[in-house]
């Protein structure tokens, strides 16, 4: 009868007769697969079939029609135990098992061969009773098995903070059908009451140790407990899981920290009647500031007047619902946004973004991102510095106002380079200076023994020499790492709305461009050493 290699869609069968045995070779064609005369003669010599004729072999393969082809003499079919072949991945984390069929009466695959088997390969965890059962009743010969399977360790999830308050205000004001920018009801305070839960923990999740099939423990990371900063008038519940307001006031999110400011009103105008006004929370001011006096805040300032030529200073926003008229004396510094109307003769600095409809002549420092709209949308005159993005109407004027506007560098590393690349000489003179006294100091002590104040200036010239030293190498590795900044900031871009005329200079990075021809809707960007002007 027909060997186990003959079923199926294999192409051939095996036949053991009184007279001898016969291959059998079918056309490869309909469910038959083309046979391969190597693997037919390795099949052949596992069946341990005496004394085959090659040649007959060969005829067969070449004919392969379906008829049987004597290939040796009548013979015992061979008996062959089922094989069974293990094979582990590399991470041992999964074993398969493939079975070659028996052959003759050779015996088919049992349980305990199997686990056998696999014992013998070192696998001692995760085997699958169900699926080697399972392979046992029903065979599925030349193909691997997953019969063991390790557990993955899963690692665990760190703690959470989750904040109950809104800490991230949208500060963008709000733009209206007409055009004209809505600064009253933009929403930016979040009022916190003294006793409101603010935020609480979450704990960490463990993680769970996993195995693989060898047995080794697979060891998983365990989650991390967080962490809610901690800012100013709030506190810690008894077991450090939640965090309260201490007072009543505005919530501020910088640097990671929650802290509640309470707010300062000023009922009228900043004037004669106030004097200075220097609060560590928020200041509102519901008429003017007039020229000459400050206003400094920890938070957020709010001015529903006209600022004259005063000082503004906040660790938070200024919001100008109308305006300032700087007089070339105004100075306004934020920690975080500029939000204005207008800004003219003003020397203007902030952190975050500034939003406004116009800026004229003004002396600009803005760490982000610089948007002027509204209907008129004007930056005109003045230098203006942008860490990221600025969005204007009008750049300059048709009177080829000079204006300078760069983007794409902080601002303050620009003034910081600045600074170290002017103190720099200072620091060299001082470590000659210290230097020449230590060599004049030293030639006489070979003279004479230095007397206790020429020693004490030995002294004091060793130490200034070491300063120096130590601050020229600080100076000059940050002069570095700066210039090396300055020279990759090549992302800065400038969008242009309506007009860019003649009289402006634009500098992205390091690159420099002069304006010579009126430009309009259009996207100016760092393009290699060069500025280029693209559409919108």
């Amino acid at each position: 009868m027909p060997g186990k290699y003959g079923h199926n869609n294999a192409g051939y069968s095996l036949t053991y007769e009184k007279d001898g045995v016969y291959l059998t070779v079918h056309k490869p064609e309909n469910f038959f697969s083309r046979v391969n005369e190597s693997e037919l003669v390795s099949l052949i010599n596992k069946k341990k079939i005496r004394n085959y004729n090659a040649a007959a072999i060969s005829e067969a393969v070449k004919r392969c029609d379906g008829r049987p082809v004597k290939i040796a003499e009548a013979q015992e079919e061979a008996k062959i135990d089922c094989g069974i072949e293990v094979i582990v991945t590399e991470d041992k984390m999964q074993a398969f098992v493939k079975l070659t069929p028996p052959e003759g009466n050779g015996s088919p695959p049992t349980v305990e061969a199997i686990v056998q088997a696999l014992y013998s390969k070192g696998i001692v965890f995760g085997m699958s009773e169900e699926k080697i059962r399972k392979l046992v009743e029903d065979p599925i010969y030349n193909q691997q098995i997953l019969v063991a399977e390790g557990v993955p360790p899963v690692n665990g999830e760190n703690g959470k903070v989750k904040y109950l308050i809104d800490i991230k205000k949208d500060r963008k004001p709000i733009i209206m059908e007409d055009g004209t920018v809505n600064y009253k009801d933009m929403n930016l305070i979040e009022n916190i009451t003294k006793g409101q839960k603010l935020a609480e923990l979450i704990p960490p999740i463990p993680g769970k140790d996993g195995k693989n099939i060898v047995g080794k423990v697979l060891k998983a990371l365990n989650g991390k407990p967080a962490i809610i900063p901690r800012g100013r008038n709030v506190v810690f519940s008894p077991d450090g899981q939640e965090l309260f307001s201490d007072i009543d006031g505005q919530l501020m999110y910088a640097d990671g920290k929650i802290s509640v400011f309470a707010t300062h009103e000023v009922k009228d105008n900043v004037d004669n009647s106030t004097g200075n006004i220097r609060f560590i929370g928020n200041v509102t001011i519901r008429g003017n500031v007039l020229a000459g006096f400050e206003v400094e805040a920890g938070g957020n300032i709010e001015v529903d007047g006209v600022v004259e030529g005063a000082i503004l200073k906040a660790g938070g926003n200024i919001i100008l619902r109308r305006g300032m008229h700087g007089n070339n004396k105004g100075l306004l510094i934020a920690g975080g946004d500029i939000v204005a109307k207008y800004i003219e003769s003003t020397t203007v600095e902030a952190r975050g973004n500034i939003n406004a409809e116009a800026i004229m002549h003004c002396d600009v420092k803005c760490s982000n991102k610089l948007i002027l709209g509204g209907r008129r949308g004007l930056l005109v005159g003045g230098i203006c510095r942008v860490g990221n993005f600025v969005e204007v109407k009008t750049l300059g004027s048709q009177m080829s106002t000079a204006t300078v506007l760069e983007v794409g560098v902080d601002p303050n590393l620009r003034e910081r380079l600045k600074f170290l690349k002017t103190d720099l000489p200072n620091m060299e003179e001082g470590h000659l200076k210290a230097t020449q006294a230590i060599n004049l100091l030293n030639k006489m002590a070979k003279v004479s023994p230095l007397s206790l104040e020429k020693r004490e200036i030995l002294a004091k010239s060793t130490r200034a020499k070491f300063y120096y030293e130590k601050m020229l190498q600080k100076y000059r590795k940050e002069i570095k790492e700066i210039e090396d900044i300055m020279q990759k900031s090549a992302n800065g871009r400038i969008r242009i709305l309506n007009s860019i005329y003649p009289g402006v200079r634009v500098a992205i990075g390091k690159s420099m461009l002069y304006i010579k021809e009126e430009a309009q809707y259009c996207t100016l960007y760092s393009d290699g050493a060069d500025i280029r002007i693209g559409p919108l």
